[in-house]
């Protein structure tokens, strides 16, 4: 990491995580506030959203100065020539935190300055449990090594995914389509975050969104990705579609992306 401190980096990462779960559950599921509309009906804020990143923000500012900040809330905050940057999520799934729906989570990660990932940490407060990886370190669960699934099929398995916000992204209903002939069970919970570290649990067999977007999915590529799973591509760009799997079902993975995801895109 080129002199920069990984070790503290994570440390800070995870005592901040812990804090933002506390004060999600704190507040409970709908009570963080009014909803209120942003870009779309589709997408909204929370207090508790803009609370949780002003808190984060300033820790950050304080621990790590001159490091970069791009969050979802407040925006980028540039940092020193070559430094790394942070992505925060403060509640990632507001639709279903601001509707009593216990399905969210707080993401956080560290990238160099080309976007590539150095370390993440997923928090899901309603079931306590905090998803944490650093560059070529592996992935942990509270503190425990976790793999992805071995899995040598799609068939019979989960297969988690999102919508792009209320809609579904080119491709997504043919991808459907094929994931169901091959009974493998597909769930929408509403976290990105949140559904692509299940890969890395081992609890799904694969993922994939429409839209990469590093605030939300950086930290949870990088902990799937240290899990072992595949992610492809490696590094998306910014609203290119992502599909992580398990190792031993991959090539299936692959190929089902090809033929209807990646011929829309």
């Amino acid at each position: 990491m080129g002199g920069h401190d990984l070790d503290g980096a994570l440390r800070v990462a995870v005592e901040l995580a812990e804090w933002a779960s506390e004060k999600i559950r704190g507040t409970d599921a709908g009570a963080g506030g009014p909803a209120r509309q942003k870009a779309s009906p589709a997408d909204i804020v929370t207090d508790t959203d803009e609370a949780v990143e002003r808190h984060v923000r300033a820790v950050l500012r304080r621990e790590f100065p001159g490091w970069g900040i791009d969050g979802e809330e407040y925006g980028v905050e540039e940092g020193s020539s070559h430094a790394p940057h942070w992505v925060i999520d403060p509640v990632d799934g507001t639709t279903n935190y601001a509707h009593g729906l216990g399905w969210c989570s707080f993401s956080l990660g560290l990238a160099e300055p080309d976007g590539s990932p150095l370390l993440g940490v997923v928090a899901d407060p309603w079931r306590r449990e905090i998803f944490t990886a650093a560059s070529g370190r592996g992935a942990h669960l509270d503190g425990t090594p976790i793999r992805a699934a071995d899995h040598t099929t799609l068939t019979g398995h989960v297969f988690m995914t999102e919508w792009a916000a209320h809609a579904h992204w080119p491709g997504l209903d043919a991808l459907l389509g094929e994931l169901a002939a091959r009974h493998c069970t597909v769930r929408v919970m509403g976290s990105t975050a949140l559904s692509l570290v299940q890969v890395a649990a081992g609890r799904a067999t694969a993922a994939a969104i429409g839209e990469f977007h590093p605030v939300d999915g950086l930290p949870a590529l990088l902990i799937a990705t240290e899990a072992g799973a595949l992610a492809m591509p490696q590094l998306p760009a910014y609203d290119e579609p992502l599909l992580l799997a398990a190792p031993g079902a991959a090539a299936e993975a692959r190929e089902l992306w090809r033929t209807t995801v990646s011929s829309r895109t």
